[in-house]
């Protein structure tokens, strides 16, 4: 589909008429733009148009409505953290993307957090929380594992001490990805920590603030069922992130760094026409939420250049697939051209969501309902009659007394 079409589409596809669309533009769910080929004709925008084609199928059925909760495209939980807004990001209302050029992510969790105090993640026990000898996801999970069994409910307790409980959080699993303990910002203690020059630690801070949320993830929905039950910070937290660690979301960099490696080792030819040739998907190409492109990482990687052959790769890709390169490649690419540590990226990845993942779990604490989805059974059907005989069977006195002897 075109990114603009014709009034006449328009109605063909929704099965309205023109009123309709005219109704749709006031209301502010449907763009539209002036004709180029002639300023007297209106075009509109193609992926509203299939958004409103998508509502309008569901219908209002309940239990159409009860299945997209879960699985359909439309967020089921309010949230004012992150949104979508022509195919760019937005946190609480700013650009994710324009933030990311300046911001730290301790700015960005002072946004998120909606916090009255700047954000410090520079916290005394934040050096502690690796124990010898172990680093990367092993302390990591081990860590706030051990917090979690040890912590206290979030309810009945001030948003500015859940803040700095927070901030310890971040700092802990900072540095058991490696970031040198210190009072520094998080991207220059991760750039010391991996022993990287300034120029690469502004990098990490891009990266850091593009990754800190993504409206409701896979994750942030866990972490938010998590908080709805009064869990811990840490345990809320720990829920996200182990979520977060599969490779269809949060270590999908890893996928890329594999294909990465199949084409450093055969050739960006041989790896594009097996993949091509098998139907198989390339990992990191493509993203459903940004059919034009991920601006995440566009704006990444416009700042520094790929090593020539996975330069090649993306540049093929796109070109005999359409599909653009997503974050997860743009993370991938970083790890590749500074030669950072194998699970950087996963590091910067969660320690970056990590901010999302509890203002996520700080915004549930004002809904007093614990998130309880109902199933829909859909297995074989209750043996009610068996049940029934069963339990008729278990209170019948005849058996007791056919068991007892004759009196003589």
């Amino acid at each position: 589909m075109a990114s603009w079409i014709s009034m006449d589409e328009v109605c063909r596809l929704l099965d309205v008429r023109p009123q309709t669309v005219y109704a749709y533009v006031s209301r502010g769910k449907l763009e539209v733009m002036p004709d180029p080929a002639d300023t007297r004709r209106s075009l509109y925008r193609a992926d509203d148009v299939a958004g409103l084609t998508r509502r309008k199928k569901a219908g209002r059925k309940h239990e159409t409505l009860a299945a997209n909760t879960l699985f359909g495209s439309e967020p089921s939980i309010p949230t004012a953290l992150c949104s979508f807004y022509r195919g760019r990001p937005y946190y609480r209302g700013q650009d994710a993307v324009s933030l990311a050029r300046t911001a730290t992510l301790e700015e960005a969790a002072q946004l998120l957090w909606g916090a009255a105090q700047p954000v410090d993640f520079s916290s005394a026990g934040a050096a502690t929380s690796a124990r010898a000898g172990t680093s990367g996801r092993s302390a990591a999970f081990t860590a706030l594992a051990r917090l979690s069994a040890d912590g206290h409910s979030t309810r009945g307790r001030l948003t500015r001490v859940l803040h700095q409980e927070g901030q310890a959080l971040v700092g802990q699993l900072a540095t058991a990805f490696g970031a040198q303990p210190g009072r520094q910002p998080l991207h220059l203690r991760f750039a010391q920590g991996w022993k990287q020059p300034p120029a690469v630690a502004e990098l990490l801070r891009m990266a850091m603030v593009l990754l800190a949320d993504h409206e409701l993830t896979s994750s942030a929905f866990v972490a938010r069922i998590a908080a709805s039950t009064g869990a811990s910070l840490p345990a809320c937290l720990l829920a996200g992130l182990t979520t977060l660690s599969g490779p269809l979301h949060g270590d999908a960099s890893g996928r890329v760094q594999a294909l990465f490696s199949e084409v450093e080792r055969l050739g960006d030819d041989k790896v594009v026409a097996h993949y091509l040739s098998t139907g198989s998907p390339l990992a990191g190409f493509g993203h459903h939420l940004y059919p034009d492109g991920d601006p995440r990482a566009a704006a990444l990687l416009a700042l520094f250049e790929p090593p020539k052959v996975i330069a090649r790769f993306i540049a093929k890709v796109t070109a005999l697939t359409g599909l653009q390169p997503n974050i997860d490649v743009a993370l991938a690419a970083l790890v590749a051209h500074h030669r950072l540590p194998v699970d950087a990226a996963f590091g910067l990845f969660a320690t970056a969501r990590s901010v999302g993942l509890l203002a996520h779990s700080l915004e549930q604490l004002g809904v007093a309902q614990v998130i309880r989805p109902r199933g829909r059974y859909v297995g074989p059907m209750p043996d009610v009659h068996g049940a029934a005989s069963a339990e008729a069977s278990a209170r019948s006195p005849v058996s007791d007394r056919a068991s007892r002897p004759r009196a003589a």
